[in-house]
């Protein structure tokens, strides 16, 4: 059994996340933990998936390394800076892991592999990022 908790439980993707792990039977869900929540419950988790805010993510990211929890991130505002933080972070951590994986919409996903297909035969392009109104960190 896979102890699982997540930060932004109450959002959007945090929710259906909460949904899917307590469907998996080789899951349990041990934590939701929304703004302003104690983290302490994610001591419990054996990986905590991030899906709350680039004003956030670095803290929760930082406290599973020092807890030794490990992390799947959802959350989106990563550049090279917070990238080398977290490389940094990691590297007093050996058995830690972080997955940072900032796009899970099939969508965005499939969006960029049209991109890189369709590259060769444009001299220019754009590509808009579009989101519904309600979306806190629009865009991503």
């Amino acid at each position: 059994m896979i102890e699982v908790g997540v930060f932004g439980a109450k959002g959007r993707m945090g929710s259906t996340v909460c949904e899917a792990v307590e469907g998996a039977p080789d899951m349990e869900l041990v934590a939701r933990i929304d703004a302003g929540d104690d983290r302490a419950p994610a001591g419990a988790a054996r990986v905590m998936v991030d899906f709350t805010r680039p004003d956030a993510v670095m803290d929760d990211i930082e406290w599973c390394i020092d807890h030794g929890v490990n992390a799947v991130v959802g959350t989106t505002g990563f550049d090279d800076e917070r990238l080398d933080r977290v490389r940094s972070w990691l590297g007093d951590a050996p058995r830690v892991g972080v997955l940072i994986a900032s796009n899970f919409s099939i969508g965005a996903v499939l969006m960029m592999a049209f991109a890189e297909k369709a590259a060769p035969f444009f001299d220019s392009a754009e590509i808009v990022e579009l989101h519904h109104p309600r979306k806190l960190d629009a865009p991503s």
